[in-house]
């Protein structure tokens, strides 16, 4: 396979977080946010919650920009989520300063997993004639960090496409409810997973991480750039 620094990236996010690290993939890129549904069936695993939304992400973006006629000739779509689990329970952003509380209670002094997940939709394939879907066809390896599949469905006629995803487990320590409330005050819980940023403020919580510091704050380098070099994009 020969590899690329031309394709354009397409990131399926609003996440001011999820930017700055593309960014620093040295690629060019847009963004384009997502305005899937993301509630999920009762039963999934915290792994298959991440890849499902990833992948409904990449899907929903990809389906405007063919809509808008607007998708680059030659691209990939980059869909992630990010969920914080503690004993069983799976933690979203908070809905409000209360939810962000009983959270970060609940997480002080004890250890929880994060779970990021991502998917790739490769932009060169061609879709199916008169916009009909082509019989699903996967051939699906397990890989190191990621399921590497080649699908077709109605929205993106024939693709390829890679889901996977990481996980890593936090230790934070023990907090008191004044300092869990001036915490929240600050704002910087709100936007995030589990209700703390360990890329700003959230920092101070963190006592030990096991596992990839960018899964934490919400896309997984070295499995992205994994996933995009089966894509022919060459990083570095």
């Amino acid at each position: 396979m020969t590899l690329t620094t031309t394709k354009t990236l397409i990131l399926a996010s609003s996440s001011p977080r999820r930017q700055e690290l593309i960014r620093f993939l040295q690629l060019p890129f847009v963004v384009q946010a997502s305005d899937a549904d993301e509630t999920t069936d009762a039963g999934l695993t915290p792994s298959q919650i991440v890849e499902e939304l990833s992948r409904r992400k990449a899907l929903a973006v990809l389906a405007r920009l063919k809509a808008d006629d607007s998708a680059p000739e030659d691209g990939v779509v980059i869909g992630s989520d990010t969920i914080v689990v503690w004993q069983g329970e799976v933690l979203g952003k908070p809905q409000d300063a209360e939810d962000a509380f009983r959270m970060l209670r609940a997480l002080q002094g004890t250890e929880h997993e994060v779970y990021s997940g991502l998917a790739c939709i490769e932009l060169t394939a061609d879709s199916a004639p008169n916009g009909e879907a082509a019989s699903t066809e996967a051939s699906v390896t397990r890989l190191p960090g990621a399921v590497y599949a080649k699908s077709a469905d109605r929205l993106t006629g024939s693709c390829r496409m890679t889901v996977g995803h990481s996980v890593t487990k936090v230790g934070m320590k023990p907090l008191t409810d004044e300092q869990i409330r001036n915490y929240i005050r600050t704002g910087e819980p709100m936007d995030k997973a589990g209700a703390y940023g360990i890329q700003g403020l959230g920092s101070t919580l963190i006592q030990k991480i096991d596992g990839d510091y960018f899964t934490v704050v919400g896309l997984p380098m070295y499995l992205l750039s994994e996933m995009l070099t089966a894509h022919g994009i060459r990083v570095p």
